[in-house]
Order: C-alpha cells, then structure tokens, then sequence
C-alpha cells in the first residue's frame, strides 16, 4: 500500500499566483480535476509574498504558472526555472497531466 500511495504523489506541483487573478481561479479549478484523477502532492507560492521576491521578479506577468517536478526533488528554486517543466497561463487537465507524465518518465 505504501508503494501505491508512493507512487500516486510521484509529482509535484508548485502553483504560482496571486491573489488578484482571474486565470488562476480557472487554474486552481484545473489543478483540482487533475488531483481528481492523479493525486500528486502541491505547494502553493504567492508571489507577491515579500518573501517570494524572486518569483516575482520571475513570473509577474505570467502567473499562473505551474511547474511539475518529482515529489522527491528539492523544492523550485527561482535560478533554475528555465530547466522547469512548466506551463502558464491557460491549461488544461491533458496538458497536466502530459507534463506528469514527462516528469515521472525521467
């Protein structure tokens, strides 16, 4: 059972947003039909979160943004985000799940 719980959360995915944006409410909605069908374990990062700076400076004009990584990873880190596997803006449960699949294949 614990393989299988294991496996179930074999990605992560880290949501950037804030709270004054429409596009994310629909992500959030996508994420959660996602989960629905494929748990995975999640991490929420408001931007404008003084102490999340360097997403800003990242992403201020692009959230929402997920980033899909390997649960067991560290956790995402501004300077690396160009090797992300990530989508923004507008996403669907397919593409999600595509990146999921991506993820866990490497």
């Amino acid at each position: 059972m614990r393989a299988t719980a294991r496996l179930l959360q074999s990605c992560r995915i880290t949501f950037f947003t804030r709270k004054t944006c429409g596009l994310c409410s629909q992500a959030r909605s996508v994420l959660s039909d996602v989960w629905d069908q494929r748990p995975f374990a999640f991490k929420e990062v408001d931007i404008v979160d003084p102490k999340s700076k360097a997403w800003l400076d990242l992403y201020d004009f692009d959230v929402p943004v997920i980033h899909i990584s390997k649960s067991e990873l560290p956790e995402e880190d501004p300077k690396l985000s160009s090797q992300a596997v990530k989508l923004m803006h507008r996403f669907t449960v397919d593409q999600v799940k595509a990146k999921m699949d991506l993820v866990e294949k490497s």
